[in-house]
C-alpha cells in the first residue's frame, strides 16, 4: 500500500507546482474563465492526492489479509482515474485544447464519486 502514499505525494507535489504555475505564469495568458478552470483542476487534483495518501495509511492500519484492502485498492484506482480524467481534461481545456475533452471531465467526476463511495463501503461492515 506504499504505492498509494507515494503516488498521492507525487501528484500532490505536482498539483502544487501546477497551482503556482497557474497563479504566477498564467494569470496574464489565460482569461479569467480559463484560469478558473485551471484552478479547479488543481484543487480537485490536490484534494484527491490527499485521498490517495489516506488510502495508503488506512491500508497499513488494517493489515495485509483484511478483505477491505481490495476495496481500498479500487478506491485508489478510481481516485487516480479521476485525477487523470477530470483534472487532466480541465488542464487541456483551459489551454484551448480540443473540445472532445469536455465530455471526459464528468467521467473523471464520476470516478471521484465512485472512489469516495467505494471507500465508504469498505468500512460500513464491521470486520472481525
Amino acid at each position: 500500500m506504499r504505492q498509494w502514499i507515494s503516488l498521492g505525494a507525487f501528484l500532490g507535489g505536482l498539483g502544487v507546482i501546477l497551482g503556482a504555475f497557474g497563479a504566477h505564469s498564467l494569470k496574464d495568458r489565460l482569461g479569467e474563465q480559463k484560469l478558473a478552470v485551471f484552478q479547479t483542476a488543481t484543487q480537485y487534483g490536490v484534494t484527491h492526492s490527499l485521498a490517495l495518501i489516506l488510502i495508503g495509511i488506512l491500508a497499513a492500519q488494517i493489515g495485509g489479509d483484511d478483505p477491505r484492502r481490495k476495496q481500498l485498492n479500487r478506491a485508489g484506482t478510481l481516485f487516480t482515474a479521476g485525477i487523470l480524467l477530470f483534472s487532466g481534461s480541465l488542464y487541456v481545456l483551459s489551454f484551448g485544447g480540443p473540445r472532445f475533452f469536455g465530455p471526459v471531465t464528468p467521467i473523471g467526476g464520476l470516478a471521484f464519486i465512485a472512489g469516495w463511495f467505494t471507500l465508504s463501503v469498505a468500512f460500513l461492515k464491521k470486520n472481525d
